[in-house]
């Protein structure tokens, strides 16, 4: 069916910019700095913070981890992976027919990228949109679909914490209520979505009306071209919507949505039950959610230190005790957010071919063939092409 507000270029000029391997993973330079940043955020984290908040046992407490349990938080790893495949291939790969392992090759190098490369999830950002367009997905199509992968992502952040942080202020969940845990960030979360509500009421010929009639100044221009970004973000949510609509065709995104914060929150339960730790099923969803916000803060990459910091902060403030908090969130914090690197790195790698693969079998068929319009890749009418 046509689409007509989510295709057509998103920008005018950087084509040949799309043509070259996102720089983070291939600069050395880069990432030695990154690495050395990581290395003193994490010291700082580990061993600084700990005697800051009165938590010096929790290093200590980390040979008390049950193996058992341990193991068990391995295992939701598994899942929260295919699960963030699953919601990827749900919203991006089944339009582009990307098989399995195409769309493991794009979400896992993006993980990684996500983890090392800026904060908020920026450099993953960048290479999903470098795999997508050497996939052959217009400029607007890939922005489009990535807003939606984001937004049904965080939806179910969103949603469960105005869901729970009020069930849990209201007595209907048990476990302790601060208020700065449960109501305020609930509140918040509620501000977010009615933002998003009403970004998706902007309609999707917004840049073209807004050319029509402003005037040819320097400045006319940029509002003009600035525009494309709330007119994108509009279209991709409106698709994201649409999934919600019709969970038929859209279930596979989202169970692969709630899919991957449950296992994350599973990973985290298992990793308190491993140090002997008892929390409420409430407390340790408002908990995770809330130290996850920590993610956003603008000088560490991927949140690293921050998320640390901001979970332990907040189930202490939960009445947990600090120093098996610490143990528990470092164990997450490794399986979670440490582990997807090496295979997220091997990924790129492996993705790197892969785009050389489509390159090649759409260099050997004519263009405009039946299967040259199924391969993945650019060609010379992709840009045209309405999903």
């Amino acid at each position: 069916m046509s689409r007509p507000d989510v295709d057509g270029p998103l920008y005018e000029e950087g084509e040949e910019d799309e043509n070259q391997d996102p720089s983070f993973f291939q600069d050395p330079k880069r990432i030695a700095q990154t690495v050395v940043a990581v290395l003193l955020v994490v010291a700082a984290i580990y061993f600084l913070f700990p005697k800051l908040v009165g938590v010096e046992d929790g290093i200590k407490k980390l040979g008390d981890g049950d193996p058992l349990w341990i193991g068990v938080a391995l295992a939701f790893s598994v899942l929260m992976f295919f699960s963030y495949v699953a919601l990827f291939k749900g919203v991006v790969g089944e339009h582009l027919e990307l098989r399995w392992n195409e769309s493991y090759q794009i979400t896992m190098a993006g993980l990684a990228a996500t983890r090392l490369f800026s904060a908020g999830g920026a450099g993953g950002i960048v290479l999903t949109y470098w795999a997508l367009r050497k996939a052959g997905m217009p400029r607007r199509q890939s922005a489009a679909r990535m807003v939606a992968f984001l937004v049904l992502l965080y939806a179910v952040y969103m949603f469960t914490l105005v869901i729970n942080g009020a069930l849990l202020e209201t007595g209907v969940f048990t476990g302790p209520d601060p208020a700065g845990l449960t109501i305020v960030p609930a509140a918040i979360a509620g501000g977010v979505i009615l933002i998003f509500l009403l970004i998706a009421l902007i309609p999707g010929d917004f840049q073209r009306r807004l050319a029509e009639s402003s005037p040819d100044t320097r400045w006319g221009r940029i509002a003009v071209r600035v525009a494309s970004v709330p007119e994108t973000m509009a279209a991709g949510t409106r698709l994201a919507m649409e999934i919600v609509r019709n969970p038929s065709k859209g279930g596979l995104a989202l169970a692969g949505a709630v899919g991957f914060w449950a296992a994350n929150i599973a990973i985290l339960w298992a990793s308190f039950k491993a140090f002997d730790v008892s929390v409420g099923g409430a407390v340790i969803v408002q908990g995770f959610f809330v130290g996850m916000a920590a993610n956003l803060f603008p000088f560490a990459p991927g949140g690293v230190g921050a998320v640390d910091a901001g979970m332990i902060g907040t189930f202490v403030l939960f009445g947990l005790p600090g120093g098996a908090v610490f143990a528990a969130v470092l164990v997450y914090r490794v399986i979670a957010f440490w582990l997807p690197l090496p295979p997220g790195i091997v990924a790129f790698l492996q993705l790197r071919k892969t785009v050389q693969r489509w390159e090649d079998e759409r260099a050997h068929l004519p263009v405009g063939t039946d299967l040259a319009e199924t391969l993945p890749g650019p060609t010379a009418t992709s840009e045209s092409k309405v999903s």
